[in-house]
């Protein structure tokens, strides 16, 4: 299982994040369709010719978190082409949470 603090980069993009929050979810974290990999590590063999899925190429948007409906959360620490999935279902951008009005 994905750790809370890990950090992973995608194999077909720039893409790169921190898991805020773990869920058993995220152990088929993708990013631009293939799997995702913990940074610093060489491409997964079995995916070093894998190229960006145009399905997931919506992009991704640095210094936003990630959510899906396991309650798992990521931090994108880079930005990439490729965008965030659990499997084949994306993930949300979390919104901000409207702050208290002061009268």
């Amino acid at each position: 299982m994905v750790k809370n603090g890990s950090r992973l980069q995608s194999q077909v993009d720039d893409t790169q994040v921190i898991v805020v929050k773990s869920a058993d979810s995220l152990d088929d974290l993708r990013c631009g369709g293939a799997p995702m990999v913990e940074l610093g590590s060489p491409k997964d063999p079995e995916n070093a010719t894998a190229e960006l899925d145009p399905t997931f190429a919506e992009g991704t948007v640095m210094g936003k978190r990630y959510v899906d409906d396991a309650g798992a959360e990521v931090l994108v620490t880079k930005a990439g082409k490729g965008s965030l999935s659990v499997g084949e279902t994306p993930l949300t951008l979390k919104e901000a949470k409207p702050l208290p009005a002061s009268d």
